[in-house]
């Protein structure tokens, strides 16, 4: 079973990956745009990733309301 640690830690390495951010610096109260300075095209990237990773669909008007780290954590484990 998927915790949200487990979830968190998996979003932090593809956080890394695709936009160079280090793995210790994504924390759920990290905003992607203000903190992590994550833009629109890099969110996509990380979406698709995390739903490939948790074989989940994140609908594009949930995306768009993705804010925080812990925004993704809570949506990946609520699509689980």
């Amino acid at each position: 079973m998927v915790n949200n640690t487990d979830i968190l830690n998996a979003l932090a390495k593809i956080v890394e990956e695709v936009a160079g951010v280090d793995a210790a610096e994504v924390t759920t109260e990290k905003s992607f745009t203000d903190d992590l300075d994550i833009d629109s095209l890099s969110m996509v990237e990380i979406t698709v990733a995390l739903e490939d990773r948790f074989e989940v669909n994140i609908p594009d008007d949930q995306v768009a309301e993705l804010r925080t780290v812990g925004d993704a954590v809570s949506c990946i484990a609520d699509h689980r």
